[in-house]
């Protein structure tokens, strides 16, 4: 049983039994297409993130192995071709599952000076070193997505802000090799990230406020993503992750930065 997979520590981790590997395939319509060993690699990489981190159900949610697996199989995705991949993931073991989004507190300080408090309604949240939040109904609808309309992918979201606070800040710009895009060193590898990141940014927030206030085509991301860098960045994992060719389509240069960060043991092997 799965179950008693779960709750083992033995290493190497078994294999995640057959039928529910296929019922979570069944139920993820956007890995469908993508070539079997990278299938095999996904369905490794999940055995031993659920042997690594526990997961936790609050608020009344029981968690269930589809639920567990369900995650898992997206919370992995944007490490699958990372050097290290779950090393990128080694500052937190718990994840908590709630039945629906949650109010938290927020305390805002405005451009004046003047403190704002109010209540903000999340489907998830990942604090540095600490666990990842997420509600069971936005999983299970991300989870659907096919690429076809509106992509909302929490799992995908929450896992990108976990890769983007490796360095300490939460601002977009994940840890980068020296050599990236052919770069000569860390900080030219930032500067060579910000030229994809900030112009499509830029762009994404001029369409989404032409939409808001002028009644233009709405964006293709969520306008959720308009609100920071880092949270375009991580809204743009989610489409990324889930429709690639899109993805290239609307951000032909982010694609091409995306693709030399989280493919890069892909393209070298």
């Amino acid at each position: 049983m799965l179950g008693r997979w779960l709750r083992s520590k033995l290493r190497p981790p078994p294999q995640i039994p057959d039928d529910a590997w296929q019922q979570a395939l069944a139920a993820l319509p956007f890995l469908a297409g993508r070539p079997a060993d990278e299938i095999a690699r996904l369905r490794a990489l999940s055995a031993r993130f659920l042997q690594q981190k526990e997961f936790h159900g609050a608020l009344g949610f029981a968690i269930t192995d589809r639920v567990a697996l369900l995650i898992a199989a997206q919370a992995v995705l944007p490490v699958l071709h990372l050097p290290g991949d779950l090393d990128w993931y080694d500052d937190f073991v718990g994840i908590v599952v709630v039945p629906s989004e949650v109010s938290t507190r927020r305390t805002l300080v405005d451009e004046a000076g003047v403190v704002h408090e109010y209540d903000e309604a999340i489907i998830g949240e990942a604090r540095a070193h600490g666990p990842v939040m997420l509600s069971w109904p936005h999983v299970a609808e991300g989870a659907g997505g096919d690429g076809q309309g509106p992509i909302l992918n929490v799992v995908i979201h929450e896992f990108a802000h976990k890769i983007d606070m490796r360095d300490g800040e939460v601002d977009g710009c994940p840890p980068l090799p020296a050599h990236f895009l052919g770069a000569g060193s860390a900080l030219q590898a930032r500067e060579r990230w910000l030229q994809a990141l900030e112009p499509a940014y830029d762009r994404f927030r001029e369409q989404a406020i032409v939409a808001e206030r002028f009644g233009g085509e709405p964006p293709w991301l969520d306008d959720y993503a308009a609100s920071s860098l880092a949270e375009f960045f991580a809204v743009a994992c989610e489409a990324y992750f889930v429709d690639r060719p899109r993805f290239a389509r609307e951000f032909e240069g982010l694609a091409q930065a995306f693709d030399a960060f989280f493919r890069a043991a892909t393209d070298e092997g």
